[in-house]
């Protein structure tokens, strides 16, 4: 196997189909059909399936397929080392949010930060379920991820960054309970939560079984805008970790009460891949993403980060 096959066969892959990856590449089809079928050859093993509407991988295309995209990614990363050395930082740099209060919260001054002190460094934002980007890190196909979550993932290394109380928000609509609610008395109100695989609404849900309750859920709402215009149109409250819940508060014109009864906290974790190094470039992003995940956090809660 040689890199520019590995290339043709991914960009073939991602596209799904030859005549266009063809174009993309600025290569011949016939041409691009010969370097597959080498490939093929090579491997003893058909990599692709031909239908009329397309290529899609068989089940020896899908591995190839994962072990191409980091064997192109290092080799990227080696490159923008050695060519970097002496320079000031730059490449691309992809980072993963949780879709919510994290990636609300992250987004911009992580855009902000990383461009003030490396404009050079091409910075991905994926906002996205748990299990697709810990799948994309797995995989290569971006540096790092911010999570909800600290359970043991095959393949990743999970450092817990914080843990945040769970706190609920409502508006005039709903009646103030003061600054802590017991949770018997949450599940008593229409609420917006996330859908059935966050880990937030999994902590809700199982604290409430375990007292032989139930969530009103009247709406999965994961969107921070949508949830702030629902809360302060007087439709429901929501449960959200303390610090979005209070930068949630000012839009939403909103009250935010502790729960307790138990105290309910969400974890909050950086993944990274257990066997793909970062480049300078994610190093440096990495730093500044755990410098603003310090500062944004209360200190009494942030978890030690080697």
């Amino acid at each position: 196997m040689n890199l520019r096959r590995l290339k043709y066969f991914v960009k073939i892959v991602e596209i799904g189909s030859l005549t266009q990856a063809a174009e993309i590449l600025h290569i011949a089809q016939p041409a691009l059909s010969q370097q597959l079928a080498t490939l093929e050859g090579e491997l003893r093993q058909q990599l692709l399936i031909r239908t009329k509407r397309g290529v899609t991988p068989t089940e020896a295309g899908n591995i190839l397929y994962a072990h191409a995209q980091t064997i192109l990614r290092q080799c990227e990363q080696a490159h923008n080392a050695v060519t970097g050395v002496g320079q000031a930082l730059s490449g691309p740099v992809s980072v993963g949010l949780a879709p919510g209060p994290a990636a609300a919260q992250l987004a911009l001054p992580l855009l902000q930060a990383v461009r003030g002190q490396h404009p050079g460094i091409m910075l991905s934002l994926n906002e996205n379920v748990g299990s697709a980007l810990n799948e994309a890190l797995v995989n290569g196909r971006i540096d790092m991820a911010v999570l909800y979550g600290n359970k043991a993932i095959s393949g990743l290394s999970i450092t817990p960054l914080m843990k945040e109380d769970l706190c609920l928000v409502g508006s005039a609509a709903v009646p103030n309970p003061g600054a802590f609610v017991e949770l018997s008395e949450v599940a008593k109100l229409s609420l917006f939560l996330p859908r059935s695989y966050h880990v937030m609404r999994t902590l809700i849900d199982e604290a409430l079984a375990l007292r032989r309750l139930q969530a009103n859920v009247v709406g999965e709402i994961e969107s921070i805008p949508t949830l702030a215009a629902a809360v302060a149109g007087g439709l429901g409250a929501t449960i959200l970790p303390e610090s979005a819940a209070r930068a949630l508060a000012g839009p939403a014109r909103a009250w935010v009460s502790r729960i307790t009864s138990p105290a309910l906290q969400v974890p909050l974790s950086l993944c990274l891949s257990d066997s793909l190094p970062l480049s300078a470039a994610a190093a440096a992003v990495k730093t500044i993403l755990l410098s603003l995940i310090h500062e944004s956090a209360p200190e009494a809660r942030m978890a030690a980060v080697a």
